[in-house]
This record gives structure tokens, C-alpha cells and sequence, in this order.
């Protein structure tokens, strides 16, 4: 019995242990991470509208404009994703695009009226 115990302490100890990933060096900002993505995003659809455009290229272009390596982007994004923040960094992003757009926001509720089963992170 004292041996059920001491492993479902330890087991307990374990799992209510640290962090799953260390903080990076270089980890971007939340907010700088948010201008990020919102940059990205319309790159990506600037390839949607202009095929014979170069997605690649367009990101090197962005990382480039805010002083980010791609390898502190990756280790950042793959931090925030698994500490469970990236939600709120692509909420913030979302708020970026449609303040720089702000006919986005009429498409997306024009969308949501039509169809009511978009995903939240599209809305």
C-alpha cells in the first residue's frame, strides 16, 4: 500500500512539474509576434489573389521588415504554442488586420450571416 502511494505521489510530483519547452533566447514579443502574424497573413493571401507570386519570398520579406531570424520566429512560435499563449497572439493579430483593413470586418460578419460554421480563429 505505502508503495501505491509513494508512485502516485510521484507521479504527481512529475506531472506537476515545469515547463515542456525552455524559454528561448531571442523570443520574440507578444506584440511584435501579433504584427508578425497579421504580416503574414496578408502575404499569404497576397499569394491567394497573385499566384505567380512567391510565398517564401514574401516571408523572408516580413521576418526581414521586423528584425526577426527565421530561427528565433520558429523557436518563438513553437514557445508560445506549446505555453498555451499563441490564442491571444492571433487575436491580437486578427485586431492588427482590421485596422488595416477595415472592410474585413463587414467580409467576415457578411460570411458568418451566410454560414454559420466558421471556426473561431476566423472569426
Amino acid at each position: 500500500m505505502k508503495k501505491i502511494i509513494f508512485v502516485f505521489i510521484l507521479i504527481f510530483m512529475v506531472s506537476c512539474g515545469g515547463n515542456y519547452i525552455d524559454k528561448p533566447e531571442n523570443l520574440v514579443p507578444k506584440d511584435q509576434m501579433a504584427e508578425i502574424l497579421a504580416d503574414l497573413a496578408i502575404n499569404d493571401q497576397a499569394t491567394f489573389m497573385y499566384p505567380s507570386s512567391n510565398l517564401e519570398a514574401g516571408t523572408r520579406y516580413v521576418l526581414k521588415t521586423h528584425k526577426v531570424k527565421p530561427d528565433d520566429f520558429i523557436a518563438s512560435f513553437k514557445y508560445y504554442v506549446v505555453t498555451e499563449k499563441m490564442n491571444g497572439i492571433a487575436e491580437d493579430a486578427q485586431e492588427i488586420i482590421l485596422e488595416k483593413d477595415p472592410k474585413a470586418d463587414q467580409y467576415v460578419k457578411d460570411q458568418l450571416k451566410k454560414d454559420g460554421n466558421v471556426p473561431n480563429f476566423a472569426r
